[in-house]
């Protein structure tokens, strides 16, 4: 692959884009923002900052959900319009996307149509399963290594993968992930306080706890609304709030690994006890989430720096290094092994 050649990783907030001719990663949010269900006023990062804070008759809408595009003609137009409004940098050349392993040819097609739909001129469209992508990224010699598993902990969903030498073993999508533990937080809080907050301060206090020990970070000051009086008010919520409801997701996350763990052949098996469980995604980031997937799995956990960007860190690697070349594939070819 050549100049003019992009990566593409497409998450339920974030649009990650590799730019091989400039050698450098593009994070844009994957939002746009409509009045009146048509009139587009803002896409990217601005419509993001709009959110929750616009009339009703202005939306912030996400087109991608749970790893796959939920609205193709609202992901074509952020396309379009990223495209033009950051210079062009999208401009004729090869592209190659990162998928989930398990979505439907439908699903998968999508991806590679959503590029020619979107005033850009394609001359080749490749895809490559998303945990693959992921692996390198972490600097995992894929081709190599006989027992792998990523665990990417994304904004909808969470991806489990089980690689053995360049190839996907198993894989899992579970349709959860920080969105609906920013929702979950947003009940609870309204549950239990009476205390309206929006889904960007959940996201906020869900970050700022984590799941360190209660001891470290015990409560924070927030701004919301009260419930009885209806009025603008600040609040304390503490970490026992949220480390009850991010528990129930990441053991969610932990039954789902052992059951793929007990499917695994054992050689495989030996080798990820070796090697220990890789986290990426979003969520990674989130303090102590590490050292409690450590405890629970009685294994090794990893992870890096800037989790988030594994996918198109990896993209970036398979545009580089022909060596992986054979790792990506054509909808269109005559040995695409989802056709045979």
């Amino acid at each position: 692959m050549v100049n003019s050649t992009y990566g593409l990783d497409f998450g339920t907030y974030d649009l990650k884009i590799y730019d091989h001719k400039e050698n450098k990663i593009w994070k844009f949010k994957n939002a746009i923002a409509v009045k009146a269900g048509k009139n587009i006023l803002a896409v990217g990062d601005a419509a993001y900052a709009m959110r929750e804070k616009t009339p009703d008759f202005i939306q912030v809408l996400f087109p991608m959900k749970s790893g796959v595009i939920a609205d193709f003609e609202l992901m074509q137009k952020l396309m379009q319009i990223l495209s033009f409004t950051h210079g062009n940098r999208m401009t004729a050349g090869n592209y190659l996307i990162a998928v989930p392993s398990d979505i439907t040819e439908v699903e998968k097609r999508a991806f590679v149509e959503l590029m020619g739909y979107s005033n850009v001129k394609i001359q080749s469209a490749k895809i490559v399963e998303r945990g693959i992508a992921a692996a390198i990224g972490m600097g995992i010699s894929v081709l190599d290594e006989k027992g792998i598993f990523i665990v990417n902990l994304g904004g909808e969903s969470c991806e489990l993968s089980v690689l053995s030498q360049g190839g996907v073993v198993l894989t899992r999508r579970l349709k959860t992930g920080g969105v609906q533990m920013d929702k979950a937080i947003v009940n609870e809080v309204r549950h239990q306080q009476e205390f309206l907050i929006g889904q960007p301060t959940a996201e906020h206090i869900k970050m700022y706890f984590g799941m360190l020990d209660s001891t470290q970070k015990k409560e924070i000051m927030i701004a919301g609304r009260d419930l009885c009086s209806g009025l603008p008010k600040r609040e304390l919520v503490s970490a026992a709030v949220v480390h009850s409801i991010l528990k129930e997701f990441l053991d969610e996350y932990i039954s789902a690994i052992n059951v793929m763990l007990k499917r695994i052949p054992p050689d495989i098996r030996r080798q990820i006890n070796r090697n220990g469980i890789f986290l990426c995604g979003g969520i990674a980031n989130m303090a102590g989430v590490k050292t409690y997937f450590q405890e629970k799995l009685k294994c090794k956990i990893l992870t890096t720096d800037q989790p988030e960007l594994c996918v198109a860190k990896g993209l970036q690697e398979i545009i580089k290094n022909s060596k992986y070349k054979k790792m990506t594939y054509s909808m269109t070819d005559e040995n695409y092994r989802w056709l045979k």
